[in-house]
Parts: C-alpha cells; sequence; structure tokens
C-alpha cells in the first residue's frame, strides 16, 4: 500500500511540474557569465593614445545619452573608453542601434565622431559590436 501511495505521489508530482512550465519567449538560451563590454580608443596623429575630454555616447534610435556602468569602475589606459557594457543590453535593440561616439582632444582641442553598431536587447545574453572603428584618430 506504502509504494503505490508513494508512487501517485510521484506521478502527481511529475504531472504537476509539466503544467507549470512556461515557454520562455527568448527561448531556451544557454549564457556565460562573462561580463562583455565594447570600447574604443581615440588616439593622436602618432598613433599614441590621446587624452580626451566631453566623451559622449548617443543611441541615434533613442536619442538618449548613454552610460557604461562598468566605465565608472574600471582604470583604463589612456584614450580608451567602455561605450557600452553589458547593464546597457536591455536598453539596446536586437537589430542593433547607432550609437554616436564624441570625444575631443585635450591636446588641440579638435572634436571628433564615429558611429558604432551594437545590439543587445532582453534575449541577447551580452552585447554585440555589429560594425564601426575600434579607433578614433585626432589630426
Amino acid at each position: 500500500m506504502k509504494k503505490i501511495t508513494l508512487a501517485l505521489l510521484m506521478g502527481t508530482a511529475l504531472l504537476t511540474c509539466k503544467k507549470n512550465k512556461t515557454a520562455s519567449e527568448c527561448g531556451d538560451k544557454v549564457c556565460t557569465e562573462e561580463f562583455a563590454s565594447v570600447m574604443i580608443k581615440f588616439v593622436d596623429n602618432k598613433g599614441i593614445g590621446a587624452e580626451v575630454k566631453d566623451f559622449n555616447v548617443i543611441n541615434q534610435r533613442t536619442g538618449e545619452r548613454v552610460t557604461a556602468n562598468s566605465s565608472v569602475y574600471t582604470s583604463t589606459a589612456k584614450g580608451v573608453f567602455i561605450v557600452v557594457d553589458d547593464q546597457n543590453k536591455l536598453n539596446l535593440s536586437e537589430q542593433g542601434d547607432d550609437l554616436k561616439i564624441t570625444g575631443t582632444s585635450v591636446d588641440n582641442q579638435q572634436t571628433r565622431s564615429v558611429v558604432v553598431k551594437v545590439s543587445g536587447g532582453k534575449c541577447a545574453c551580452h552585447v554585440v559590436k555589429i560594425s564601426g572603428p575600434d579607433q578614433v584618430a585626432f589630426n
């Protein structure tokens, strides 16, 4: 009798588990635990990292300023900036957004802008750079 009761309880538990499963709108995904970011480097006319002021990133789709949270805590090499990181992925589209990156050289006051396309989205594991330069050169 105990075996029959135990078998019924196990069967009920298994059926209940199947009924409570819901389909994820993102499907079955396995993501790594790495933390991804997209960086850009500003260089002078000799290819050496340039000191930059007024660094700014604007999402061209939304018109909003983008700030990579990890850039606050990360000390990078001269002229290297974190554009976006995985904490920004929910604010980016799956198709990719054009991010306008602007900086002004401290040495010659020259301002340069480039556009980098980066994807993210609710179902993305990480931000991914689709296109655009890796560095910006001042004359």
